[in-house]
């Protein structure tokens, strides 16, 4: 006979062992998704994954531009830019520039050369990667560690400094990535320990305050490594890597961003991210709440319509005459990419769009040849001139050229494309695929139950409202297989509508993820349509700005380039001036906001819409027409648009007359915060 004694050591007994699988799965939880490595316990799982580099290929327009960055700077800076990019540079054991530079060159080519599979491209990425792996120190420290005297044009000293490493970090990430080569992950252990063994006597700071701001990128580079190895000690590390670095929760509650002159523009756009990075370590909603109003901050007291903000260099309002730099793009691109992954959350693909889509293009030549240090959301005259930014360099920062402004920029805008293509899809934790920036393309990945798909994404997007998805190949013995497809809707679509294999199968409202869980076969088709319409935003002085979808329109203008000798051979051999003889000083007729739709009127041509770059004023696929009137008071002043006018403006006069507005990303010179008058 059983005793109560007895049954109660019994239920004691099985509750212990309950309570400790419970813990034990705690520790170790079930890792869901089988195919790609998302984050370890004790980190915060992740949203998304990334997929290994090369898994992802660009097709039509965004190929177009991947081939031009190749053909132009991005595969020839070692030409271009020889006394930085040639074999002195310290990251090649030479004695020259061994600060940033060179490594933001090949955190951008790297990509292009796995992206495009282009060999040659790659024989120029290898000697980097081979010299920063053979300088490791037995305590684990790389890189170049020989300060020399001054020299004009190059960066000598600080050779021990934290921040290029970062850089590194982010090279060799991606290498592993495409190559899945092992001594990376060896050599970042051994780097890292030397990190914890040293950070404490050389704080992030001990060189120069750029590691503070830019820490993010050397703790997420820590999370990934700890992913892959599970060594304790890197934990440790993240811990004291955000410990010492800028606090943006702290900046955020000072009410730094709603002041100018709080921060350099770059480091703004790169550590933004800061809080989301160290999130995964502590998963405290505090975090994600900073980011969040660090971008509502952003946008009312800096924020300019193609997705920046006012900052040449230091953070700087928002007037949409000062100058807005290249290198925050490209960070902003990069910082939004890695906090979707993180977080799932659409406002930053939203954002990411905005900027990739309107920003970037046209900071860049056709040719991606030339580039502009600073970009202005009015600009209406490109001219070697002092200007009213924050820093300025002998008037060369709106010019076209290859050193124009300073040479950060020309070292760090390839990046931009290749890591957006990067990102445009994505591992699910569920086994799945999801797509989270819209563009032509076309992803290899395994899904489901360990088999390998290819999914071909066609579009004209962001030129077109519609987005076309085929199974390519589905490589099993059944020719089918189930997972889940995640397709972000955007905030911007009131209604999105999704077809499969010709039949309607739901609607969608936007800001919202669908997920489509279904068994898939070859040669299916997904059809995505997210209908544009014609909306405005409010900025500056009242200034209202057109937009549709992603695209943010300005005004259409006359461009005459001229190329110009440089006697400062530190700026480049030449660089182009852009002018214009038409008017500009137009302000838009008051209209009814609620009703935008009906007043504007929008022109398609389709031939331009499924050009392989439309991304210039004589190939803009789409052009809206409005109503409007000369400003005669809104004249020039220092060689652009003089002070805004403020909305409601009774100043205009002359007939009406209808102008057309083109994509921002199509234009050089232009308006996009326009002034509203009376009929």
């Amino acid at each position: 006979m059983i005793t109560y004694k007895v049954l109660r050591l019994f239920f004691l007994f099985m509750s212990i062992i309950c309570y400790s699988n419970l813990w034990s799965s705690e520790l170790q939880p079930r890792q869901q998704h089988n195919h790609y490595i998302n984050n370890r316990y004790p980190l915060q799982r992740k949203a998304f994954i990334e997929l290994p580099l090369g898994s992802i290929r660009a097709k039509g327009w965004l190929q177009e531009m991947l081939i031009r960055q190749k053909n132009g700077a991005t595969g020839h800076m070692d030409e271009l830019y020889p006394q930085v990019m040639g074999s002195r540079n310290g990251w090649l054991g030479g004695d020259g520039d061994q600060w940033e530079r060179g490594p933001y060159w090949i955190d951008g080519l790297l990509p292009l050369a796995y992206i495009l599979n282009d060999q040659e491209l790659k024989n120029k990425v290898q000697p980097w990667v081979e010299w920063a792996l053979k300088s490791q120190r037995e305590d684990g420290f790389f890189g170049p560690e020989k300060d020399y005297p001054g020299e004009q044009g190059l960066q000598r000293d600080n050779s021990h400094d934290w921040w290029p490493r970062m850089v590194v970090l982010k090279i060799l990430q991606q290498y592993y990535s495409a190559t899945n080569d092992q001594r990376i992950l060896s050599f970042m252990s051994r780097y890292f320990q030397y990190q914890l063994k040293t950070l404490p006597e050389k704080r992030l700071g001990h060189w120069s305050f750029w590691a503070e701001f830019r820490a993010c990128d050397n703790l997420q580079a820590v999370y990934w490594l700890y992913n892959l190895t599970g060594e304790p000690f890197l934990l440790d590390l993240g811990k004291l890597i955000h410990s010492q670095s800028f606090s943006f929760v702290d900046m955020v509650q000072r009410g730094d961003l709603k002041r100018i002159n709080t921060i350099h523009c770059v480091n703004l756009a790169q550590g933004i991210k800061e809080p989301i990075i160290y999130y995964q370590q502590e998963p405290d909603k505090k975090y994600i709440h900073t980011v969040k109003e660090a971008f509502k901050d952003i946008r009312q007291f800096h924020g300019q319509p193609q997705g920046m903000y006012g900052g040449d260099e230091a953070l700087h309002g928002n007037c949409p005459t000062q100058g807005s730099e290249l290198c925050s793009a490209v960070e902003l691109m990069y910082s939004l990419e890695k906090m979707m992954e993180i977080t799932g959350d659409i406002d930053f693909a939203d954002h990411l769009e905005r900027i990739a889509f309107n920003a970037l293009p046209t900071q860049i030549s056709d040719d991606f040849m030339t580039k502009q240090y600073f970009q202005q959301a009015n600009q209406v005259m490109i001219s070697r001139h002092r200007r009213n930014f924050d820093q300025e360099h002998g008037g060369t920062d709106l010019t076209f050229g290859i050193l124009t402004g300073y040479p950060c920029c020309a070292s760090n805008m390839h990046q931009g494309w290749p890591k957006f293509t990067q990102n445009l899809w994505y591992a699910t934790p569920d086994n799945g695929l999801a797509v989270m920036a819209y563009s032509p393309s076309e992803v290899t990945a395994k899904v489901g139950d360990d088999c390998v798909v290819t999914i071909s994404e066609d579009t004209y997007y962001p030129m077109d409202d519609k987005i076309s998805f085929t199974i390519q190949e589905i490589k099993n013995k059944k020719k089918e297989t189930t997972f889940p497809l995640y397709l972000r809707i955007p905030k911007w679509c009131k209604k999105a509508e999704i077809c499969i294999n010709g039949k309607p199968d739901q609607s969608a409202e936007g800001g919202k993820m669908v997920i489509i869980n279904r068994t898939w076969a070859k040669e299916d088709r997904i059809d995505l349509h997210l209908p544009m319409d014609i909306s405005t935003s409010t900025w500056y002085e009242n200034a209202v700005a057109i937009e549709r979808g992603p695209l943010v329109y300005a005004l259409k203008m006359e461009e005459k380039w001229e190329k110009k000798e440089f006697n400062e051979p530190w700026y480049g051999p030449y660089y182009y001036q852009v002018t214009s003889s038409e008017p500009w000083n137009y302000g838009l007729i008051s209209f009814d906001r609620n009703k935008v739709n009906e007043v504007a009127k929008i022109n398609i041509d389709p031939a331009k819409q499924k050009s392989e770059f439309p991304w210039n004023t004589e190939n803009a696929p789409i052009e809206i027409k409005m109503k409007a009137r000369i400003i005669p008071t809104w004249q020039l002043y220092n060689e652009m648009a003089g002070p805004q006018p403020f909305s409601f403006c009774s100043g205009a006069e002359g007939t009406e007359k209808e102008i057309t507005l083109i994509p921002y990303g199509c234009t050089t010179l232009r308006i996009s915060e326009f002034p509203i008058v009376g009929k």
